[in-house]
């Protein structure tokens, strides 16, 4: 069952297959609360496609990455791969239960999640169990967990999604190999428009969303020059420097209407995943994936507009408004 479980998620665009004994997970994982008779965990990742991330790396086409590379892989390539492979299991007589990230459904009170739109998460759910999808992939060996909690596969980089399956058959288990990747070069946290990830590599998830969707004028060429214009720290929100709370992040995030929104809750990436897209560059530079391509992700100077024309247009306001008095 192993070859055929392995043969049919790489039919369904599976890159990465493996498994991992159940009693490898602690005791209180939601593994068991899930299904306590698991005995095989199958971890299935999906590379997110170089080509998926061309627009926003030279600043032309934007909705690429989030509708193919994030919707389209979450809502129909990922799901559909599971239930193959969990048809071969439960043909085989055993039972198998697909668990994919519920992208709008968090524990926490006061998170969010920068790829959806925050009005459409549920907060505070904890009737609704949920896998460590991090702790989850680095046990069942899809990569290991970077700077900002990235998980960092070793032929993609952080260029994967995942998802798992849940079986009570016994499956012989993956051999384990050595990740040494990260090297916490901090490129991922220079890299960030919004300054979401400090120096201990902590995320702040709504700093994260608000640059996420856009709010750096010099890494948006469709920010109009009135931007924000009701913000008094509008300068800063636009250079990236303004200090929020959860409550202002979603005033910032209410008037970040410059480029349409995906479809299914996900939110159009202007960043671009700007932290990922560093981290690949420097695992590349450093000769450390093992899947090569014939031409470097990047191969000049990352642009950055000019926010001159925000501080301008403020000027011309304040002036005005001084000449009417």
């Amino acid at each position: 069952m192993r070859n055929l479980i392995i043969e049919c998620a790489k039919k369904y665009d599976a890159d990465v297959v493996t498994f991992t004994s159940a009693a490898n997970f602690p005791k209180d994982s939601a593994i068991f609360q899930i299904f306590p008779e698991a005995k095989t965990v199958i971890g299935l990742g999906f590379r997110v496609l170089r080509g998926m991330y061309r627009g926003v790396e030279e600043g032309t086409v934007y909705y690429q990455y989030t509708t193919m590379g994030v919707e389209n892989l979450e809502e129909t390539v990922m799901p559909f791969a599971m239930l193959q492979v969990a048809n071969v299991i439960e043909r085989s007589g055993f039972i198998a239960l697909p668990q994919r990230r519920h992208q709008t459904i968090m524990k926490e009170e006061n998170s969010t999640n920068p790829e959806v739109d925050y009005t459409d998460i549920f907060r505070g759910i904890t009737a609704e169990m949920q896998l460590d999808f991090e702790e989850t992939a680095v046990i069942c060996g899809i990569g290991e967990k970077g700077i900002g909690g990235r998980i960092i596969n070793a032929e993609y980089g952080p260029f994967i999604r995942y998802c798992f399956v849940l079986t009570d058959a016994e499956i012989e288990e993956t051999p384990k190999q050595a990740y040494n990747l990260c090297d916490n070069c901090g490129e991922c946290i220079k890299a960030c428009p919004g300054h979401a990830i400090n120096d201990d590599g902590d995320v702040d998830l709504w700093r994260c969303a608000v640059y996420y969707n856009g709010a750096n004028g010099s890494k948006n060429p469709f920010m109009p020059p009135d931007a924000f214009m009701n913000f008094e720290n509008r300068l800063d929100i636009i250079n990236g420097d303004a200090d929020f709370d959860s409550e202002e992040a979603k005033q910032i995030l209410d008037n970040i209407y410059f480029y349409p929104p995906a479809k299914h809750f996900y939110r159009t990436s202007i960043c671009g995943r700007a932290c990922d897209r560093a981290c690949y560059i420097h695992l590349e530079e450093k000769g450390l994936l093992k899947k090569s391509f014939k031409k470097k992700f990047r191969t000049g100077e990352d642009w950055k507009l000019d926010t001159k024309q925000f501080e301008t247009l403020k000027r011309e306001k304040e002036w005005n408004f001084t000449k009417k008095e």
